[in-house]
């Protein structure tokens, strides 16, 4: 993840895409970079900033979950391409998310750069399952499982 010649799976996906959590396209936003690793799960770093403080000190759950769900859609958006199932005719992406489940494990550092892990579990064009995680001192802090459906403009 160090490369900075390496392209991340936003970038290589989606450039324009103005998504708070992982929209390269926003400036504002939170920017997540995920990529493949050797090993084929979706890995991304994430630095909190000051601002992301849960009023105890450490980072706050509603960012959590973004980050999760954003580090699914790179897992989700890289099968669903590697699968050729881009998105269809008047659809910015191939799939969008349907359900999240998030679980809490143990606070999250506001001051330290924590880990995300995914990777897809279930998938068909219709719809797929990602599981993701955001780790930190060898320890999961939060895990989600995320539920994405095939985005079909009507």
């Amino acid at each position: 993840m160090d490369d900075p010649e390496r392209k991340s799976l936003q970038d290589t996906y989606f450039p324009e895409l103005p998504c708070f959590g992982c929209g390269p396209a926003n400036d504002r936003g939170l920017r997540l970079k995920s990529f493949v690793d050797d090993d084929g799960l979706i890995r991304a770093e994430f630095t909190p900033w000051a601002e992301h403080n849960n009023g105890l000190g450490f980072l706050n759950g509603g960012i959590i979950a973004t980050v999760l769900d954003c580090h699914s859609a790179a897992a989700v958006t890289h099968t669903a391409f590697e699968n050729g199932w881009p998105p269809l005719p008047g659809a910015d992406l191939p799939y969008v998310t349907s359900g999240l489940d998030v679980r809490y494990l143990r606070p999250a550092p506001l001051d330290a750069t924590v880990t995300l892990v995914g990777e897809v579990v279930d998938a068909s064009e219709a719809e797929m399952t990602a599981h993701v995680r955001l780790e930190w001192d060898g320890k999961d802090r939060a895990t989600g499982s995320a539920l994405w459906k095939r985005w079909r403009p009507r």
